[in-house]
Parts: structure tokens; sequence; C-alpha cells
């Protein structure tokens, strides 16, 4: 009896008919994730493309081919050898960037659109890098991936398929390349220190001359003001022993107003004809001297005998200029002329 209650459950229609819807709308509803397409064929032939969202399908008639994603996509691109312009073998490898434009092209374009586009990026980067010399595939690595990006969507616009952007990753040259770029790289690093080093010398012979010329424009400024102040100094004290020298002319004349002054005058002239004497009969061993000549009041007498001469009358220009001869300022001692008493 309980083995009848289960087949009779089993096999009731109502069972059955939940079967059949559950399988049906199992294979009828599809939810296509965000930025995801599925390719709906029917019967074997395309039907259409189902976007991201709620869809629904025919069971057992239609169904999804192919589920193609239109994010962004990353493909390594495997290392290659390519030959430059200037016949240098390179080893170059790099990363491809590209989205799905169009799902039925990129189903029915072509059999595996990612292996495609990884072959056609392999074979235009090997004829770009054929057009470059070595040097510029180090300089203008951007051109350089430019030019292959444009290559490759000129090509996969058949396949519904858009290049982002390439990026080479590494450049690897022959070990001799290698080794002469370093000699170079080297060589390039010696020339820029002496460069910078005779740059240095320079710089500082031209810091040091141009001290020792301060130096030596300071020395020349201090010693101009030292002698331009000596020279003031000395006109100064020039000028100090003039007016001293004149201030006691002007203190004599006015002593020899007075009789005191006079005798003065009198034994100073006395005195300085007997100290000139002297010093004749140092220099000359014969003298001729006027009788009388010895006393010391004939020579007073003499003496006051000019000044009083030329206190009577105005000096000459000529005979102030002119020293007297031995001739003239001689005065013998029986000329007439006052006589000081004894």
């Amino acid at each position: 009896m309980y083995i009848e209650d289960i087949l009779a459950f089993f096999f009731s229609p109502t069972i059955w008919l939940f079967i059949l819807v559950f399988v049906v709308l199992r294979y009828s509803i599809k939810f296509v994730p965000h930025n995801r397409t599925y390719i709906i064929e029917r019967f074997g032939k395309f039907k259409g493309v189902q976007e991201a969202g709620l869809n629904f399908l025919i069971p057992f008639i239609d169904s999804v081919s192919a589920d193609r994603s239109l994010k962004e996509q990353a493909v390594d691109v495997p290392s290659q050898s390519a030959i430059t312009k200037d016949n240098i073998s390179l080893t170059v490898d790099g990363v491809l960037y590209f989205r799905v434009l169009d799902p039925y092209k990129a189903t029915y374009g072509v059999d595996d659109y990612v292996f495609a586009v990884t072959q056609l990026a392999q074979t235009t980067m090997r004829s770009e890098l054929g057009k470059m010399e070595l040097d510029k595939t180090f300089e203008e690595r951007d051109l350089l991936n430019t030019n292959i990006v444009a290559a490759i969507n000129q090509a996969s616009s058949a396949w519904g398929v858009q290049v982002l952007r390439y990026e080479i990753k590494d450049i690897v040259p022959p070990q001799s390349v290698m080794q002469a770029m370093e000699a170079q790289m080297k060589a390039e690093r010696v020339k820029r220190a002496q460069i910078l080093e005779s740059e240095g010398d320079r710089q500082s012979a031209i810091n040091r001359a141009e001290g020792e010329k301060a130096s030596v424009v300071l020395a020349a400024e201090a010693e101009k003001d030292e002698q331009v102040l000596r020279a003031e100094g000395e006109a100064k004290a020039l000028v100090a022993v003039a007016d001293a020298q004149a201030k006691a002319l002007v203190m004599v004349g006015e002593a020899a107003d007075t009789p005191a002054g006079q005798k003065a005058v009198q034994l100073e002239l006395a005195t300085k004809a007997i100290h000139a004497k002297e010093m004749i009969a140092k220099e000359s061993s014969l003298i001729l001297l006027p009788d009388g000549a010895s006393d010391a009041a004939s020579v007073v007498a003499q003496a006051m005998a000019i000044i009083q001469k030329i206190s009577n009358s105005p000096p000459d220009p000529a005979s102030v200029s002119k020293p007297p001869s031995a001739t003239e300022s001689y005065v013998p001692p029986d000329a007439p002329g006052p006589r000081l008493p004894r």
C-alpha cells in the first residue's frame, strides 16, 4: 500500500506538470550580467543579442551560443624577436588593452578574437620596429605604441574589437649591444664629469681673479686716501708753521721797536755774525778780515747799519730775490754809519 502511494505520487499529472513548468522556466528565463552580452541562436542560426537584464528564451529552440564581455581586457603579448632598421636584433614583449564593440562580429567574424588580436599585435610590432633605428626605439616608445594601436585597429575592424592601447614592457638588445651602450654611457658620464670639473675650475679662477682685482682696487683706494690725508696733513702743517713764523715775525717786529728789543736784536746779530765767522774759519784755513773786524762792537755796528738802511728804504725786488754777494755784504769798518756806544 505504501509503495503504491509513492508510485501514484510520482506518476501523477500534477508532479509532471510541476517538473515541466520548472524546466521551462529554467531554460526560458536568462539574467544577463552587466557589461556582458549573450549571442542567441535558434536552430543553429543567429537569432539576436541579449544585453544586460532579464531576457526570455524558447526552451529547446533558442540557445546561448556565446557569452561576450564588453569590459576592457588586458592580454600579455609574448616576447618575440624583431630587427630594427639598423639591423639590430631585439627581444620585445608588451601588453595589449582592448574591448569588444560588436559581439556579433567578435563571434562570427573570427574564430578566437583574443588570439587573433595578439598575433596581429606581434606582427605589427615587428613591422613598426623595422622602420626605426635602435636609438629611436628607446626615445620614441610612445610614438611606437601609437603606431601599433593604429595599425591593429585598422586590421581588426572586421572582428568587432577595438584596441585601446599597447604598452611595450621590455626592449632587450643583444649582449654585445648592451656592452657597447654601457661603454658609451660611461664615456658620456666621464665627459660630463670632466666638463663640470673644468667649469668649476674656470669659475674658481674667475672668482679668484675677481677677488684679487677687488683687493688691488681696495688697496689702491686705501693708498690714495692715505696720500690725500698725508698731503692734507702736510698742508695744514705748512700753514701752521707759516702762521707761527708770521706771528713770530710780528712779535719780533713789535719787540724791535722798544729799546730793550733793539738791544736784543743787536745781541742776536752779533751772536750770528760770530757764529758765521767760526763756520768760515772751520771750512777755510785763510781768512781776510778788515781792521777792527774782530771787535764785536764793530760787527754789531755794521749789522745795525744794514738794518737802518733797510728800514729807511723800500726793498728792491731784485735785491730780495737775489742774495747779496760777499763784496756787497761786506761793510768796511771805516764806513760811515751809526756807531754803538762802547
